[in-house]
């Protein structure tokens, strides 16, 4: 029998009600738009009517929800947080027990922390530390200094090994709720379902989320060894209305589903898949080509079903990677520093020969560091598929001739340590204008940077005066009517950029007080002086097309950045990009290798149920098999040949 309270609310939560009378943990499994977040709410809201001296923790995965959820609920009693802040608030007064477990995890070669190669940690070695163990967005360990992952691995050692710090938490937070769980890592799942048991405390534990749309490698995907009905395990409880696609997309939705959960239209009035008591019809759209144009495909939508590309809140194209965006955007000579310098790929090379090396099979390969890196390629010796010796192929080409020269003198010990990641230059801060940063940016500073300055012009840009003077050094200026006047013209001058390149603007935007150079830019130069000197030569413009790209302002996005938006009308490009962790072609043929294809098979899900109203997919050239595949998801008459 249902209680009274629970009359209101909608039978998914309901169920979960029935768990926690029963002191039973549980997971609500829904589809794409199925309402998850508005479950997660209401959950919330009768937990804090029916127990209103009980604490509760709400973790999700980016900043954006935690904002979202707190303005639903605002109660004393509850606390929203990102997982690794959830993690840091409750182990970062236990510095004694903090710095043991570092300590033990560096000196485990098991372990993914290390400190100092060459020796066995002591256990004093953060004693003197005047700070402790602090939690940043960099990693520093002798510092002692933890980032985001090494927090995951040190708060999984310590749940695992201090029972009494599961009592801890448990007795501070009766209810723990997790959103979007499948991107959750393992250890932190762990954490919650293993080590609680440890303690005699009692507490609740609820998951919300999609297996489905377990699209990252690092995060749990499902909960399958934790899902029964026995004491101890996790209820589950499954969602299976859409609240945000039309009937045609649902269908195909459905189609594309391996975990047995088959959505049906919401029939709430107020879902915005409905109108006027219909579910909305919507459209699916197979296009293929020879030729592999995409504009081709762009253009026939463009005059055949009235899309608007250049409307970026309301059409989007998704392709896989953002190397496959760069041209289309106008960011090439940014990725390819950060995504594809051939020197240090060539340093790479070498450096992996060595670990290779330290295999047992293998003599093991010493160098002297000391000797300048041209010295250490010329010992090496690498030649590419071809037989040909990598270091000439490269010295052919002029412009890498230059950036090879820039290092060949000197010493390997210092090269060796030039990073490069396209994450430092792509990594999504956010999708859209409402978004917020995700915890854990890996931006770099030079980057950054750059943000900052674009951010500025922006805000002057649009009008935002008030916000652009806070964030401007010029503020603290200006006295008279000259002082705006002189303001106006500096900033303007970063407006119209013209052919400037980065580094003239960060000297402008400096002199000018529009945005300083602070010292973190200033380690990053000195650190990082073979990246910053390749960098400071790119024109501005091209850093501005980066800038609206991320910003979501263009009509591009990479198929994992989408998760969690959604848009009027969606174009999912279906090109892998050479990237051999998805399989496109095998998707529709349904073979290959199983973890491939179950990559495949999320991120498709993923990015056909971003579409509210009209879905169209392009694919290069399939064959006959993909096609009879495509006819039978979308439907004949949905699938066109250009």
């Amino acid at each position: 029998m249902v209680k009274e309270g629970l009359l209101a609310l909608e039978p998914e939560v309901q169920e979960i009600f029935q768990c926690i009378d029963n002191n039973r943990n549980f997971l609500l499994s829904g589809g794409a738009g199925s309402g998850k977040t508005f479950s997660l709410v209401h959950v919330i809201r009768q937990v804090i009517i029916e127990h209103p001296t009980a604490k509760v923790a709400c973790m999700t995965y980016t900043n954006a929800a935690v904002k979202e959820i707190e303005e639903r609920v605002n109660h004393q009693n509850l606390s929203v947080s990102t997982i690794h802040d959830f993690l840091w608030d409750n182990i970062k007064h236990f510095q004694k027990e903090l710095k043991s477990a570092i300590i033990t995890l560096a000196n485990d070669v098991e372990a993914k922390i290390s400190i100092d190669e060459e020796r066995a940690i002591p256990t004093d070695y953060f004693d003197n530390l005047e700070k402790g163990i602090q939690y940043k967005e960099y990693l520093k360990l002798k510092e002692g200094i933890i980032s985001h992952d090494e927090l995951l691995i040190i708060s999984h050692f310590l749940f695992e090994n201090h029972p009494k710090l599961s009592s801890i938490v448990k007795d501070k937070f009766q209810f723990i709720f997790i959103d979007e769980y499948q991107d959750t890592s393992k250890l932190v799942v762990a954490i919650f379902l293993d080590h609680f048991k440890k303690s005699q405390k009692i507490n609740l534990i609820g998951f919300f989320g999609d297996a489905m749309q377990s699209i990252y490698d690092d995060g749990i995907g499902n909960l399958d060894e934790y899902k029964g009905n026995t004491a101890g395990m996790v209820c589950e409880i499954k969602k299976t209305q859409n609240r945000r696609s039309p009937l045609k997309i649902i269908e195909l939705a459905n189609r594309l589903r391996t975990d047995g959960i088959v959505q049906e239209p919401s029939t709430d009035e107020g879902a915005p898949n409905m109108l006027a008591g219909q579910v909305k019809e919507g459209n699916i759209l197979f296009i293929h080509s020879r030729n592999g144009d995409v504009a081709a495909a762009k253009q026939y939508l463009t005059l055949n079903h009235n899309w608007i590309f250049s409307n970026a809140k309301e059409t989007k194209e998704l392709n896989l990677t953002h190397n496959l965006i760069a041209d289309k955007v106008g960011f090439r000579t940014l990725m390819d520093i950060y995504d594809g310098d051939p020197v240090v790929g060539l340093k790479n090379d070498i450096l992996n020969k060595i670990k290779n090396s330290n295999k047992k099979s293998l003599p093991k390969i010493v160098i002297n560091e000391n000797d300048s890196f041209d010295t250490i390629v010329d010992e090496f010796q690498l030649r590419n598929r071809q037989r040909q010796l990598k270091k000439e192929v490269l010295l052919q080409d002029d412009k890498n001739a230059k950036l090879y020269n820039q290092l060949k003198n000197k010493p390997f010990s210092e090269v060796r340590k030039i990073y490069l990641s396209k994450d430092a230059l792509v990594d999504d801060k956010k999708q859209n204008e409402e978004g917020d940063s995700k915890k854990g940016s890996k931006r770099d500073s030079l980057i950054k940077h750059l943000f900052k300055i674009q951010n500025n012009i922006v805000l002057y840009k649009t009008g935002r005066y008030n916000e652009f003077l806070r964030v401007t050094d010029y503020r603290y200026k200006i006295n008279q009517v000259a002082d705006k006047r002189t303001l106006k013209n500096n900033i303007e001058s970063l407006v119209n950029v013209g052919n400037k390149t980065i580094e003239e603007v960060i000297n402008n935007a400096h002199e000018k007080g529009i945005c300083l150079i602070d010292d973190k830019l200033e380690r990053f130069i000195v650190k990082n002086e073979y990246l910053y000197n390749r960098v400071k030569e790119v024109q501005f413009d091209e850093f501005q097309k980066l800038y609206d790209y991320l910003e979501g302002k263009t009509p591009f996005s990479t198929q994992h950045k989408t998760k969690g938006t959604e848009f009027n009308n969606v174009l999912v490009v279906l090109d892998n990009g050479g990237w051999n962790n998805y399989n496109f072609e095998n998707l529709f043929l349904n073979k290959g290798t199983e973890s491939v294809l179950k990559r495949t098979q999320k991120i498709f899900y993923v990015c056909c149920t971003r579409a509210k109203e009209n879905l169209a997919v392009f694919y290069h050239n399939p064959s006959k098999q993909v096609i009879a595949s495509a006819t039978e998801w979308f439907g004949a008459k949905n699938v066109v040949t250009i």
